[in-house]
């Protein structure tokens, strides 16, 4: 190979000739530095040694970039390290994977909770879960809303969750003290909340620690602290519940309300033991008066099917029909009923008359958010104290072992899975429960002194005034 001086005009000067795939030009005062030119590439240096029997060949870079001089000494320290046995292109491959592995932990050091948050909430799924619970995804994206949105009740506008100022921070900026300072000022608002969102946020640092790409990035044991965990709340299991010679009170107190919806509401929550939002949701589309049956919202599952238990059935059936729910608002029951009597002066003039026990349809009322004022007036003067909504449920449970009824009836009956011991995984259809749960209800009628006749039809539904 023919070797002379690298000047500038050489260089410069060098190209490939035609008809070959590539050229090099070889420099006389380095050895192993040369040039090479390709028919549409732009020339480059190249090194050229031998290295444990074999040509080694490395680009150093273009003309452009590198001088004749900085190429001639890249040249000489490629040369030493192999007289040293190293083999050069190793090393620039361990370099280049080093410049990228920085590149990459400098690009996951600005990962935020933000970033990850939204891949939480899609695969984030509790172990042997095929997907979260949707009250509880539901309460996380609630948790970190930015709020700012109008409120569903009320004027103003919503806050944000108390999640929600920890989205911007970096996963490695996650460390004891950003909690301890986030949940001092969280607990500001709602130490409950605040708890609450902590539980949540520790399970997000759990997942984060599962998955490969923020291993590295999370302190798992932060949201763990002693600093956090000896400021929060007392989590005492509530145990209020209505005793046996309570229940004629209570039943009084509610029965004497003036809001109807609300007296029925509450006493179907004491009959069925369901939860406050699943028998608030319910809508007449699922109560089936023929076939004795009631379809409710199910925590766990979707929904789940319980008897229509009969004293049940005629308090449903005196119920106005409003609008799609049983237990509708009665905030536009006053605007509503003046349509209806509208309606019925117009039928009157035009000589029509409206069928007995037909069902107006009113207005596009929503339906009940909030009983618990209606409780609270109920319970004045009976000497009951400290009794929740949810007590309630308690009770159904507690008055249904008190009836004799078994405790997977009623297990089921309240959306609870079964015992594995006591019930070995068989389910009741509905038909099986309705024995049962009619003799639940027939032993908390008893001591709330109430007697009806089983035969008769559930009331004729009609549109009453508002309270």
């Amino acid at each position: 190979m023919a070797k002379m001086p690298f000047t500038a005009a050489r260089v410069a000067a060098f190209k490939c000739p035609e008809g070959k795939q590539q050229a090099f030009l070889w420099d006389e005062v380095t050895p192993g530095l040369g040039l090479r030119a390709t028919p549409h590439g732009k020339p480059a240096y190249v090194f050229q040694g031998l290295y444990c029997g074999r040509d080694v060949r490395i680009t150093i870079g273009s003309p452009a970039a590198w001088s004749i001089k900085d190429a001639q000494a890249k040249a000489r320290e490629l040369q030493r390290l192999i007289d040293e046995g190293k083999d050069p292109r190793s090393l620039k491959r361990q370099a280049v994977a080093a410049q990228k592995e920085q590149e990459a932990e400098k690009v996951a050091q600005a990962v935020t909770v933000g970033d990850v948050w939204p891949e939480y909430l899609e695969e984030g799924k509790p172990k042997r879960r095929d997907a979260w619970k949707p009250r509880y995804l539901e309460d996380l994206r609630r948790m970190a809303a930015p709020g700012g949105e109008p409120k569903k009740r009320g004027t103003g506008k919503t806050r944000p969750g108390p999640l929600w100022p920890l989205l911007s921070l970096r996963l490695v900026d996650i460390t004891e003290d950003t909690l301890k300072a986030w949940q001092d000022s969280e607990a500001r608002n709602s130490k409950h909340q605040a708890a609450r969102a902590l539980m949540m946020f520790r399970g997000f640092l759990r997942w984060c620690a599962t998955r490969p790409k923020y291993r590295a990035l999370v302190d798992v044991d932060a949201g763990r602290a002693p600093a956090l965990l000896q400021d929060l709340p007392s989590m005492k299991r509530r145990t209020d519940c209505l005793e046996a010679a309570q229940v004629a009170g209570w039943w009084t107190g509610v029965e004497q309300l003036s809001n109807r919806t609300a007296s029925v509401y509450l006493r179907a929550l004491l009959l069925t033991g369901a939860r406050r939002e699943e028998m608030a949701g319910l809508k007449w589309q699922d109560v089936d008066f023929q076939w004795r049956k009631l379809t409710i919202a199910d925590k766990v599952e979707a929904t789940r099917t319980i008897p229509l238990t009969p004293y049940l059935a005629q308090l449903l059936g005196t119920l106005p029909r409003h609008s799609e729910w049983v237990f509708a608002s009665t905030r536009t029951l006053k605007t509503d009923t003046a349509n209806i009597k509208r309606r019925e002066r117009d039928n009157t003039k035009a000589g029509k008359a409206a069928p007995v026990g037909a069902v107006a349809t009113v207005g596009a009322s929503g339906r009940m958010s909030d009983p618990r004022n209606s409780h609270t007036k109920a319970l004045q003067g009976t000497g009951i104290d400290g009794l929740t909504i949810h007590g309630l449920r308690r009770s159904f449970s507690l008055l249904g072992e008190a009836a004799g009824a078994p405790a997977g009836a009623i297990a089921q009956v309240m959306g609870h899975k079964p015992s594995a011991t006591a019930e070995g995984y068989r389910p009741r259809s509905v038909d099986a429960l309705r024995p049962f749960l009619a003799q639940i209800e027939a032993h908390i009628l008893a001591l709330a002194g109430v007697q009806f006749d089983e035969k008769t039809e559930p009331g004729r539904l009609r549109v009453i005034s508002a309270p």
